[in-house]
């Protein structure tokens, strides 16, 4: 199927644009901002911006990403880039490529469709493939992972990450069942979590290992919380830093970082009075995580869990 738009083949396995409409309200794209999509996908919420009007550069550590995004995006000319890198390393891809400081800056940390359902990345038991689960090119596997990390670490990442409540016998059981046969496939994991927990409800029992294992190889958490700390110092002032997250975990560290960011004072027991903050760089501008309609979750379920919360770089007076 062709794009009416691009005249680039239409790859329906890639990411869906998670919250467009609200993306494109807070960021108010137009002609001559400058914008940063720093985890660029399949390019969806990196085209409508561009489609009214902003410059845009792409980030984005998945080579088969940045291929489709270029080839999509291609009608725009310079004023898309696609860069290679991560989303943690901002700054020093802003500094390389004499960017200035930027009026916006999205983050969507859902996994793309396409890394979903491609059998050879190893993300989903879906289908049978490499216990892969890299979104680059680099690093450690799932499976080098799971053949190597001690029972203890196992359980703990688990249950840190996945919020698994079996973690202490899903560990148990993959250190004794790899030592007649090591853990190479994603059906070979999810099969086995399958028939150790039983199947109940609609939710595979291997879902919450999958998680984490995932969040681990690609080091997640590190990233956003990396990033967070060196957005605001990217930011003109009005500038806006939107991020969608999908599960508690980053929310929290999103809620967490801008909330404290946002604080002009702060205060301490043993203190006489509040002090001013020295991390205040933002305003607030969603109270609470904006949640898809239901019009969007009944066309993209994957959309149910997530999350979008917005900031505005101020000048302080600390600044």
């Amino acid at each position: 199927m062709e794009s009416q738009d691009s005249g680039v083949p239409e790859q329906e396995f890639y990411h869906e644009s998670i919250l467009l409409d609200e993306v494109l309200a807070y960021l108010a794209p137009q002609e001559g901002r400058d914008l940063v999509d720093g985890t660029l996908g399949g390019g969806g919420h990196t085209e409508a911006l561009l489609k009214a009007g902003a410059r845009v550069k792409g980030i984005d550590r998945d080579p088969q990403a940045r291929q489709y995004a270029s080839q999509r995006l291609s009608r725009f000319g310079s004023r898309f880039e696609a860069v290679a890198g991560r989303f943690s390393e901002i700054s020093q891809l802003a500094s390389a490529g004499g960017w200035g400081l930027l009026d916006g800056i999205l983050l969507d940390l859902g996994v793309s469709s396409h890394q979903l359902d491609c059998a050879e990345r190893g993300f989903s038991f879906r289908f049978d493939g490499p216990l892969d689960m890299r979104m680059g090119e680099e690093g450690q596997s799932a499976a080098e992972l799971v053949n190597t990390w001690g029972e203890a670490e196992l359980r703990q990442l688990f249950w840190d990450l996945g919020e698994e409540k079996s973690a202490r016998k899903i560990a148990a059981w993959i250190v004794k069942e790899r030592q007649s046969l090591p853990f190479q496939s994603t059906l070979q994991l999810a099969d086995g979590i399958a028939k150790l927990l039983g199947r109940r409800g609609r939710t595979h029992p291997a879902t919450k290992v999958f998680q984490a294992l995932r969040m681990e190889v690609n080091d997640e958490l590190g990233e956003l919380r990396r990033f967070l700390e060196a957005a605001p110092d990217l930011l003109k002032v009005g500038g806006r830093l939107a991020i969608i997250t999908f599960h508690s975990l980053e929310d929290r560290i999103v809620k967490q970082a801008f909330r404290d960011a946002s604080r002009h004072e702060i205060d301490r027991p043993e203190w006489p009075a509040p002090r001013p903050n020295p991390q205040l760089s933002y305003r607030l501008i969603t109270r609470k995580g904006i949640a898809p309609g239901t019009e969007e979750i009944s066309q993209n379920a994957r959309s149910r869990s997530s999350r979008l919360r917005v900031v505005e770089r101020i000048n302080t007076p600390l600044s």
